[in-house]
């Protein structure tokens, strides 16, 4: 296909093609992802007022009880329809690789423990983890870099 003719067919095809409501979505993806955020804040007040958990050994097991309920609401088909809704507010905080990590593993169960939720659940989290580490490592050399000569 000639690159004129390409264009053309991109021109003639637009007005057929549904517009994008990208500023409904943003918003939607702030409200939701926000509203994961403040689910968040409250589950810290909760483990910090009534638990006797500190600033600095807070965060450990809000992300757990984070997990927790969006495994919980995976399972139950809840997370899905908040997605639907929330688009990447509701991918972007640990609550979405947790929905990632149990979809996952609900989805091979059929194959059976080992070979099929754990290597299949693995399979998507080595790639988070290992960008994890790399990005970490690659940050604290530059940060290190800076220190040293400047």
């Amino acid at each position: 296909m000639s690159g004129k003719l390409k264009a053309n067919y991109k021109e003639g095809i637009k007005q057929y093609q549904p517009k994008k409501p990208v500023l409904r979505n943003c918003i939607r993806a702030f409200l939701v992802g926000g509203f994961i955020c403040l689910i968040g804040e409250f589950i810290t007040k909760i483990y910090t007022n009534y638990f006797g958990f500190t600033d600095k050994n807070v965060g450990d097991p809000t992300v757990a009880t984070l997990v927790l309920i969006s495994s919980i609401l995976t399972g139950l088909g809840l997370y899905d329809k908040i997605g639907q809704f929330g688009g990447a507010g509701s991918a972007v905080p640990v609550t979405g690789f947790a929905n990632s990590m149990t979809s996952a593993a609900m989805e091979h169960r059929s194959e059976g423990l080992v070979l099929g939720v754990a290597t299949n659940m693995f399979k998507l989290a080595g790639c988070v983890i290992v960008y994890g580490v790399v990005s970490a490592y690659v940050v604290g050399m530059i940060r290190y870099a800076i220190k040293v000569f400047f």
